[in-house]
């Protein structure tokens, strides 16, 4: 399989994580000159969601959190890579899975959460290095970044 001109999938959450993760994928990017996807994942489950919202909200919801990443991400930036903007309903991990079908690279932010959380629910990062039908690339979060996570 060839990835020449195949695109870098990215994982966004809103995250300074995700956002570190948007960066490094960018310059990767615009390096190989290949496009970019910025993909957000989300969820809307009426029986279960405490917030009154709708799913057409949330898909907007979810399309504002990609576009403020990617503005914030292409800020002082003389090149950029083609970039395409997704935002799709499902699993984060699972969305990211059928997402990288075909892509030069995944690329994750690593998982951020308290270990009970991680054994609990699981970890996106480790599903799609486990999963993923491309090369995952995961960037580590620094302390900087840790601090928005709960």
């Amino acid at each position: 399989m060839t990835t020449e001109n195949a695109p870098i999938v990215v994982g966004v959450d809103g995250t300074s994580a995700s956002g570190q993760a948007l960066r490094w994928a960018m310059d990767e990017a615009t390096v190989r000159n290949c496009p970019l996807h910025v993909v957000h994942a989300w969820t809307f489950e009426p029986m279960v969601d405490w917030n009154e919202t709708s799913a057409q909200e949330r898909m907007r919801q979810s399309e504002a959190l990609v576009d403020s990443a990617v503005k914030a991400a292409l800020e002082g930036r003389p090149q950029q890579p083609e970039i395409e903007r997704l935002s799709l309903r499902g699993d984060a991990a699972e969305v990211l899975e059928e997402a990288s079908k075909g892509a030069a690279l995944l690329v994750v932010a690593s998982h951020t959460g308290h270990r009970l959380r991680q054994i609990v629910m699981g970890s996106t990062s480790m599903h799609c290095v486990r999963h993923s039908s491309a090369p995952v690339v995961v960037i580590p979060v620094n302390e900087h970044s840790a601090s928005d996570e709960t």
